[in-house]
């Protein structure tokens, strides 16, 4: 069934019918010949090669003359009241649609952006078959001027697409009532100066229409060998097709049961493809949007703009591989986009188009076939990269990273020092993983915690997101700066005999907590939920750059959770919020979580599947570690702090263990007991 997204599949072999045509030796004599393959100035494949340099002219001071369209059989005559009417509004906007005839395209210079430096007819100008109407788009990505204008009185709009009513009847169309001739001697020169050989035209029944002594291209689009619709590209690069035809991929019967194809923006695009040695390839008929739409994909019925596609989708549905070979600018880009939304992410790859200097790249096929040949060509179709889809990606997509890792050039990637010569052989610290911290109340988690980012920040200037809902600012703030200043507070109990940091110190200290630590709070009496506290680290990283994120503890957060879903399901998707955010930011992140309830506890420190909620913390965490004091007097010190180390994910930071470490009450520091 065909859907909104076209996924579609493919088989294996390309079939190329054999067209019939006219033969091209049987040229008629053309007396003037707006391309000219013998000007007076020599011309090289290497300069200059628009259809501008093959221009001469039957008037006597060289002017082109504009094109004369022929007005369909099936148009009505308009009225002359009504074109005036519309014509003289399009010109107070500095468009000039007196040579333009209703129910046709025109390309024409741009009023408002000129056609940028390089001066290209950009604007597509489309007058209404009953003459009432005019749209018109600019397709240069840097202007994308739109807007319509009708007869009526005050009905113009700059910027707001009219909408048209799609035409009832496809015109059924044949070579003979378009006046199609083959191509002159002129034109087959011109088509040879950008490499495109007679076989090829002759092989896409490329054609050629007269208007008055002027002579245009014809791009024929065929399916089935029978003529669909037409074309026309004139002396300054102005296209327009014929009105009220089906629109299809031109050259599409060459895809016909192709696993294989290649879509490109251009007709030329196509013919160049096809002397690189690739006939399994198509253009799209209406070029490409200034940019990528941010709408939802529509139907078919209102995906006007691409029905070319559904159009042609039984050339399309078999096809494994589709290689996008767009324009290299911003709009080709967009169209890839736009094709890939519709034909299947998962079955495109894209095409990206050689260096031509050291600041620049070539823009389409047919530019890489005149400066580079088809080899080059043929090397950038082969080399196509895989079309990316969000969140599904290859290792080489992260060679950079992995080199950087290897050499390791990026800073921390095998962890840093804890500060505790007996800890750093077990567990070190590495940006961007999550550590479980627990241990049975009043054993010095957060303490423990604390002692853990002074080290760090003094070791290696990191910086911190404290969101610690247990501890009050004030309180808070003197366990760090004693940590710190390495003295007292105060002058109290505790303090004993040492002497307690002087003003100035605690001034110092005042503006270290500053510059080194983001506080999260709630303002209010509301407990806060993961996201609010993910969502501000989210900010402390990007505005302060800080390095770690502390959740102390996870009881003290809001964990209301939606009916018929588990605590443990709870904990699981808390904790995966968890981990992105600090693989995402490469922060690290210390979350305390206090163990249940210990029936007939005697003492022993607890394990990682004791913590309160789900054995998900020790399922998740990248590391695990319980701190224990010890609380009776014959088994050893009691200021001495057991850190077991329970669960490492990365044996390149460290592996399970136990350090032992002297906490020092009166200033709230922990060291290495060797060093006593």
């Amino acid at each position: 069934m065909y859907t909104n997204s076209m996924s579609l599949h493919i088989s294996s072999h390309i079939s190329t019918p054999v067209l019939k045509t006219q033969a091209l030796n049987s040229v008629p004599t053309c007396s003037n010949f707006i391309f000219n393959a013998f000007p007076a100035k020599p011309i090289s494949i290497f300069t200059n090669l628009s259809l501008k340099t093959c221009a001469i002219s039957s008037t006597p001071n060289g002017t082109v003359v504009n094109s004369v369209k022929v007005v369909k059989p099936e148009v009505e005559v308009q009225s002359d009241n009504k074109l005036i009417i519309l014509n003289e509004k399009l010109m107070k906007l500095g468009i000039d649609s007196g040579h333009c005839n209703p129910g046709e395209y025109y390309g024409m210079l741009c009023p408002k952006c000129k056609g940028g430096d390089t001066g290209e007819q950009t604007l597509s100008l489309f007058i209404t078959k009953d003459g009432d109407a005019a749209l018109w788009t600019c397709f240069r990505a840097e202007c994308g001027w739109k807007g319509s204008t009708q007869t009526l009185p005050n009905k113009s709009s700059n910027g707001k697409m009219y909408k048209i009513a799609k035409p009832k009847e496809i015109r059924q169309l044949t070579e003979q009532r378009l006046d199609l001739q083959p191509l002159c001697s002129e034109i087959r020169a011109y088509f040879s100066e950008r490499m495109i050989s007679e076989e090829t035209l002759q092989r896409n029944l490329v054609m050629q229409k007269t208007y008055g002594d002027q002579i245009a291209i014809a791009f024929t689009y065929r399916r089935n060998g029978k003529l669909i619709s037409c074309k026309y590209r004139d002396v300054n690069k102005k296209f327009w097709q014929e009105s009220n035809t089906e629109k299809i991929l031109y050259g599409v019967d060459d895809i016909r049961g192709a696993s294989e194809i290649i879509i490109v923006e251009g007709e030329m695009d196509k013919l160049a493809m096809e002397e690189a040695g690739f006939r399994n390839c198509v253009s799209v008929p209406d070029g490409a949007p200034p940019s990528v739409s941010k709408n939802s994909l529509p139907s078919k019925e209102e995906d006007l703009k691409y029905q070319y596609l559904w159009n042609c989708r039984e050339y399309l549905e078999k096809a494994s591989r589709i290689i996008l070979a767009t324009d290299g600018d911003q709009p080709g880009q967009a169209l890839a986009e736009e094709l890939a939304r519709r034909l299947g992410r998962e079955r495109c790859w894209k095409v990206k188009w050689p260096k031509k200097d050291e600041n620049s790249h070539f823009k389409d096929a047919n530019e890489v076939l005149m400066f580079r040949g088809p080899e080059v060509l043929r090397g950038a179709i082969e080399n196509a990269e895989v079309y990316p889809i969000k969140g599904l990606f290859s290792f080489a997509d992260f060679f950079d990273e992995i080199n950087a890792y290897y050499y390791q050039t990026l800073s921390y990637q095998l962890g840093v020092s804890t500060g505790w010569k007996a800890l750093d052989q077990y567990y070190n610290v590495v940006p961007g993983e999550l550590t479980i911290v627990t241990g049975v109340p009043n054993s010095g988690k957060s303490e423990w915690i604390d002692a853990l980012l002074c080290n760090l920040c003094e070791s290696f200037g990191w910086k911190f997101a404290l969101c610690s809902m247990e501890n009050k600012v004030r309180e808070h703030a003197r366990k760090l700066l004693e940590k710190h200043v390495k003295k007292p507070f105060f002058d109290a109990r505790y303090g004993e005999s040492a002497e307690r940091m002087s003003a100035e110190e605690f001034e110092q200290g005042k503006q270290w907590l500053s510059d080194t630590f983001s506080l999260i709070r709630c303002d209010n009496e509301c407990l806060p939920n993961i996201d609010w506290v993910l969502d501000l680290a989210k900010a402390a990283v990007l505005r302060h750059g800080v390095n770690g994120l502390v959740i102390d503890p996870y009881n003290e957060l809001d964990h209301q959770r939606p009916p018929n879903t588990t605590e443990t399901e709870y904990v699981s998707q808390m904790l995966t919020k968890v981990k992105r955010f600090a693989q995402h930011h490469s922060c690290h992140v210390w979350f305390v979580a206090h163990p249940r309830q210990l029936h007939n506890w005697v003492g022993a420190a607890p394990n990682l599947y004791d913590i309160s909620g789900s054995a998900h913390f020790i399922n998740k965490c990248d590391n695990g570690i319980v701190i224990h004091r010890n609380r009776d007097p014959a088994a050893g010190p009691l200021d001495t702090v057991q850190v077991c180390v329970r669960k490492v994910r990365n044996k390149v930071a460290g592996t399970i263990g136990e350090a032992f470490l002297s906490y020092n009450r009166v200033t709230g520091e922990y060291v290495d007991i060797d060093d006593i």
